[in-house]
């Protein structure tokens, strides 16, 4: 049997980018009046997509401009992309796994803009390894926690969904793609805080994924392993 399709979240799970978005939200939310704190991010709403952020903070505070949101959001985006571009490393981890795994098929699921992809992965030296299989929520116009977007990746990569395996740190991530029907494999790096969703199967960090990534194509797909991939 073929070997299945890797889907990597980018945000947390390739690239430790969470903590300057969350700053930078939370400088660009306050601005229009709207109270947020970079621990907001980085807890109740880890993942998940910014327009989505907005409306639940205007139920809870008021509406803002629809204007002053435009261009808030345009100024923190342009500010974000300057910070990934000199700031941003990689997960650690990330870099080992991707060469232990780049005889797999492999792709970026991400509920970010295709330009903030592309940022982060150009910064981290990690475009190399995708190249433009980058699936973007405002591309395809889907975003997890609904499973449409893995779908859509898969879709285009050519593969089943039974044919996948996720990989993401954000448990919006993991719940779409198993509400998709595809393996899922969780990197849960805060275990005190987040429960690993039942029927996925949880690491701790990035180095542990390519053993797993081997177990499951021997047990799962009943495939050999690579010759450059772990136990090769």
């Amino acid at each position: 049997m073929p070997l299945p399709l890797l889907l990597f979240d980018c945000d947390g799970t390739l690239v430790d980018s969470e903590p300057l978005l969350a700053e930078e939200m939370a400088v660009g939310l306050n601005s229009v009046g709207l109270p947020f704190a970079s621990t907001d991010y980085l807890g109740e709403f880890r993942g998940a997509r910014f327009r989505r952020i907005v409306a639940e903070l205007q139920q809870r505070h008021g509406d803002v401009d629809p204007v002053k949101l435009d261009v808030m959001e345009a100024g923190m985006r342009a500010n974000l992309a300057t910070r990934l571009a000199h700031e941003l490393k990689t997960i650690p981890g990330a870099c080992e796994a991707l060469d232990l795994l780049a005889a797999y098929p492999s792709a970026v699921v991400s509920n970010g803009p295709e330009s903030k992809i592309r940022t982060a992965l150009g910064a981290t030296g990690l475009s190399d390894y995708f190249g433009k299989r980058l699936f973007s929520g405002y591309t395809a116009n889907c975003w997890k926690p609904e499973p449409c977007l893995h779908l859509h990746a898969a879709s285009i990569m050519g593969y089943q969904a039974r044919d996948c395996i996720a990989i993401d740190d954000a448990l919006v991530g993991v719940r779409a793609a198993l509400q998709a029907g595809m393996t899922v494999i969780h990197l849960n790096r805060f275990p005190d805080a987040e429960t690993t969703p039942e029927n996925a199967i949880m690491i701790s960090n990035m180095y542990q994924l390519p053993a797993v990534v081997e177990r499951l194509t021997r047990e799962y797909w009943q495939a050999p392993v690579p010759q450059h991939s772990v136990g090769g």
